[in-house]
């Protein structure tokens, strides 16, 4: 099927409209940028998703408030560090960051959305990001470099850098572009996304579609990638959109706007595939797809049972063909499976139905689960829902990287 988008060069800046800067400011201990800083040129729509763990981030806490008022134009983040169950003094972080940024670009405080990532549990050395700000001022430029560096700076555990952008055909002639950056290798789990995420566009587009658009792009892509099973405290997606574009404004129920959210959509894939690709100590890049279900609740759970399984995460990492674990997670997570419906296939190769091994031999089998990118389709036989998971193998990296991560 021909879709209406095409993938282009760049991330945040792609888009008309976006300034980006990175600079370090020594919250890492290695010497990389770590503060980020993402300005809109206008002030357009907004839209924002964050995490749903009750220990939420003071950050989080701010951006919440930031962006339910509806003015917020630009965002700064740093690395390094979470300020996260840092209390008042955490809040107080962020507001005096939030001040000084305004004051910087003549805006109001709750004009950014203020995120950070990093070690959980430690007050975050303000007075650093605070003398970083002006030089991340001064550094603003629009070009797709400035994207990139912005990307750099958010990262963390990540080996690697994570951006991507697509130009959207919304008819007619129009076109917009879209754009976008993330982070996340570990305390990866659905229940929002379990990372930092910044879109940006410059469609012109209302701020409760915009909205309604990112949660449902995010709860089809972030909300089903799932490295670790855990949830972090600091969650944030940020949607920017600068109205530049030579195009009509974006409307619900037109033909654009199905076109903008499916473009989307894809974006957000684009990114969260690169974090399940990237994640802690991973080897194998996993796709499980759960068909002919009797709800797509019942898809996702299933699939997401065997994503979220060490063992069988255990058995992808070593290319073991031990079927029998990815169908028992899918039985005890999908209340209405039937053996006898069942089918489960490895590479295309039919490893189980109707409650007995398949056709496939071990070899068969084997050879389907060796590559870099496997594929699990399980076929319930129960209906016409469907739904698919990302998710990765589980390695002695993976144990070794989160042993010595400093919490």
């Amino acid at each position: 099927m021909k879709t209406c988008w095409d993938v282009v060069a760049g991330g945040v800046t792609a888009p008309r409209g976006f300034r980006a800067a990175a600079v370090r400011c020594g919250i890492r201990q290695v010497e990389v940028d770590d503060l980020g800083l993402l300005v809109s040129e206008t002030q357009g729509t907004a839209a924002a998703v964050f995490t749903a763990n009750r220990v939420a981030a003071a950050p989080v806490r701010w951006s919440r408030a930031s962006i339910a008022r509806g003015k917020v134009r630009a965002a700064v983040v740093n690395s390094g560090n979470a300020n996260a169950c840092t209390g008042a003094r955490g809040l107080r972080a962020v507001e005096a960051t939030a001040a000084k940024a305004a004051e910087l670009l003549g805006l109001k405080p709750h004009s950014f959305l203020i995120a950070s990532t990093g070690i959980i549990g430690r007050y975050l050395p303000v007075e650093k990001l605070l003398e970083g700000l002006p030089r991340a001022v001064q550094a603003l430029d629009g070009s797709l470099e400035a994207g990139e560096r912005f990307a750099h700076a958010i990262m963390t555990t990540d080996t690697e850098l994570k951006e991507a952008a697509l130009r959207c055909e919304l008819g007619g002639g129009a076109a917009v572009t879209l754009g976008g950056c993330t982070k996340g290798a570990g305390m990866i789990a659905p229940g929002m996304a379990t990372t930092l995420t910044f879109l940006t566009t410059d469609a012109a587009i209302g701020r409760p579609l915009l909205q309604r658009m990112l949660r449902r792009a995010i709860e089809r892509t972030y909300n089903r990638i799932s490295i670790d099973e855990h949830m972090s405290t600091n969650d944030t997606a940020l949607c920017l959109a600068s109205g530049l574009a030579d195009a009509p404004l974006v409307r619900e129920g037109t033909r654009a706007a199905g076109r903008f959210e499916a473009a989307l959509t894809e974006l957000c894939r684009i990114l969260a595939l690169k974090i399940v690709a990237d994640g802690e100590g991973a080897t194998r890049l996993v796709t499980i797809e759960v068909v002919r279900a009797p709800s797509e609740r019942a898809a996702v759970a299933a699939a997401r049972a065997i994503a979220d399984s060490p063992l069988c995460k255990c058995a992808l990492h070593s290319g073991d063909p031990n079927w029998g674990r990815f169908v028992s997670a899918a039985g005890y997570a999908c209340s209405r499976l039937d053996e006898a419906k069942s089918r489960l296939f490895i590479g295309g190769k039919l490893a189980y139905a109707a409650g007995a091994p398949g056709k496939a031999t071990e070899a068969e089998l084997a050879a389907a689960m060796a590559g870099r990118e496997v594929t699990l389709r399980l076929d319930l036989g129960l209906g016409k829902a469907a739904a698919t998971v990302w998710t990765c193998d589980l390695s002695k990296e993976y144990v070794a990287i989160n042993a010595d991560y400093h919490t």
